[in-house]
């Protein structure tokens, strides 16, 4: 969330960045938080002025008793009862301001970075980047729905049998497709300098809070009421997770991690065309990368996470494009977020298939998550994260961009991960 300091003292720059956003009654929100936060530091003030009168009074006592002085001890003690009263009363006062304070500063997104342009939705997106050859099919290219059912590799059918819509099951070469490519994508994290974790699948209400997923996206999680977990949606959670409430060292970062994990996103009113297939689930797998960066390197993090995929997509061979997200299709928690889009060929369409994103401090002061700078004062990290990638859209792109009539040939770059060069 963001800091109340930096809202008091840039009130108009937060003003700006989530007008960018389109984000509603923004200067009402704001101007009730900043005078909450009045009235909390007003009663702190309060409640510091009567706990000092107290211990000052509770020595004077002391002193009193030892000299014998008891009548004028006593009295003081009536006093020192009021005073007591009076700290119990502005100690309700003040947790019930910070409460509402704390609830209003979640209900705020992150602020934009400087070049992200104000915008409604996805179509006010700027394309940034573009590279790969889309292939020539022709008529009779098939969409992957079709080339799965064809090969016998992926049954979305079978898989609403078992659970339901958006749950395929993978089968053959195409359950060995899948985990080439999760193991593809973890080495090529791994040998770009990131820790590999396994990490837990459900996660605990303070680690949504954490993260930015609490309040704002419980809607689209699934929850298990018994136990209060939730069922992650993206390893990003646990990952960042891993390091809330720690202080560190500033020789300890940057931190860097990968991990794989099913993903479990409930999708609510999700359907028609675009949503067919692989297009979008409720269950999927993805590979994430996350780091934890000094304010003053973060963005030149980004740049490279954004080259990193670029190079897992180049040696895929798949037609991709880079969108700079504009205010209005940002993500919540993020100031900062490119996302890659992958081309699908029979579907004639642009697929997201990851997003790099950069949130500065606001997942970090959730988190509390800090490291002791050089001046030996503590200061709130950044947090990036990416997907290194999405395993559902790269499958669809490969299976669609890599038919042929005899089949579909495998990247070549995952042919001694699956063992084989052609599903046929």
């Amino acid at each position: 969330m963001l800091q109340i300091q930096f809202i008091r003292e840039n009130k108009q720059t937060v003003l700006e960045g989530l007008a960018k956003r389109n984000f509603a009654n923004a200067e009402t929100i704001i101007d009730e938080v900043l005078n909450t936060d009045e009235a909390r530091r007003s009663t702190q003030v309060l409640l510091d002025n009567v706990l000092a009168e107290s211990n000052k009074l509770s020595k004077e006592i002391g002193a009193l008793f030892k000299s014998g002085e008891v009548q004028k001890a006593n009295l003081i003690k009536e006093k020192t009862g009021q005073l007591k009263e009076q700290s119990k009363e502005l100690t309700e006062k003040l947790n019930t301001v910070s409460d509402k304070l704390q609830d209003l500063l979640y209900q705020i997104p992150n602020v934009p970075h400087a070049s992200v342009v104000a915008g409604k939705n996805e179509e006010d997106n700027e394309e940034v980047y573009k590279e790969g050859t889309i292939p020539d099919l022709g008529d009779k290219a098939l969409p992957h729905w079709e080339l799965a059912k064809k090969y016998d590799i992926i049954d979305f059918d079978l898989g609403a049998k078992v659970t339901g819509a958006g749950f395929p099951i993978y089968k053959g070469k195409g359950a060995r497709l899948q985990r080439a490519l999760i193991s593809y994508f973890l080495d090529k994290n791994t040998a770009a300098g990131y820790t590999e974790v396994q990490v837990p699948h459900l996660i605990n209400e303070a680690s949504g809070y954490g993260t930015g997923q609490l309040p704002d996206k419980e809607g689209q999680m699934y929850h298990i009421t018994v136990d209060d977990l939730y069922l992650i949606p993206t390893a990003e959670v646990p990952i960042t997770n891993m390091l809330r409430g720690d202080l560190l060292k500033e020789a300890d970062l940057p931190k860097s991690f990968t991990g794989y994990t099913p993903c479990f996103r409930r999708e609510a009113g999700s359907y028609g065309a675009h949503v067919r297939g692989l297009n979008r689930l409720h269950q999927f797998d993805k590979v994430e990368i996350v780091r934890v960066e000094h304010p003053d390197n973060s963005y030149n993090a980004l740049n490279g996470m954004v080259e990193h995929i670029k190079d897992i997509l180049r040696e895929l061979k798949l037609p991709y494009r880079i969108l700079r997200l504009c205010g209005g299709d940002t993500g919540f928690t993020s100031a900062l977020t490119f996302d890659f889009e992958l081309y699908s060929t029979a579907q004639e369409r642009w697929l997201e298939i990851s997003s790099a994103s950069n949130f500065e401090t606001y997942q970090a002061n959730r988190l509390k998550l800090r490291f002791k700078n050089k001046d030996g004062k503590s200061q709130l990290a950044h947090t990036l994260n990416g997907s290194s990638l999405a395993l559902p859209r790269v499958l669809a792109g490969i299976l669609e961009n890599y038919q042929t009539e005899n089949g579909i040939k495998i990247p070549e770059v995952l042919v001694p991960y699956c063992g084989f060069d052609m599903i046929d």
